[in-house]
């Protein structure tokens, strides 16, 4: 798989059926590995990793209703003392260039989840931005979870 835009993590990685697979850490179990997933595992293990988001508040491919429909957001992070998200990211295959449709992608999902910040990366690019009395401002880094807890406390 192609080298990202993240710091080096270490992986398992196997072949079933002749298909490459991943273990997902937050699902706890093998996942077929594409270049969508490559990038989604990377963000899993930043978050955890750098970013201090504990695993157990982690969801993956997470289900959200949204106009008689069920959406899947790639990665969410939840508050420790409610369950509510406080992150959405979506998640595109590196050589999916980075447009609108991913940030309407995700703010859609948002719709219902209600986070604070949405992140949008193909795991070159990565997108942050923190919602603010109805409007989204762009952020240059991505908040450690310690900061997303204390601007759910001050953002809404």
């Amino acid at each position: 798989m192609r080298a990202l835009n993240f710091p080096p993590y270490e992986f398992r990685r196997d072949e079933r059926a002749g298909k490459a697979v991943i273990f997902d850490p937050v699902r706890r179990r093998w996942v077929r590995l594409t270049p969508e997933e490559w990038v989604r595992q990377h963000l899993v293990q930043y978050l955890i990793q750098d970013r201090g988001v504990p695993k157990g508040l982690l969801a993956v491919e997470k289900a959200f209703p949204y106009r008689g429909r069920r959406w899947r957001a790639d990665v969410v992070a939840h508050d420790r003392r409610n369950g509510q998200p406080l992150l959405v990211a979506e998640c595109k295959a590196p050589e999916v260039e980075i447009s609108q449709e991913p940030f309407d992608q995700a703010a859609r999902y948002n719709r219902t989840a209600g986070a604070a910040v949405l992140v949008v990366t193909n795991g070159l690019e990565h997108y942050c931005c923190r919602r603010a009395e109805g409007a989204y401002r762009f952020l240059d880094y991505l908040p450690r979870y310690k900061e997303l807890m204390e601007g759910e406390k001050e953002g809404r």
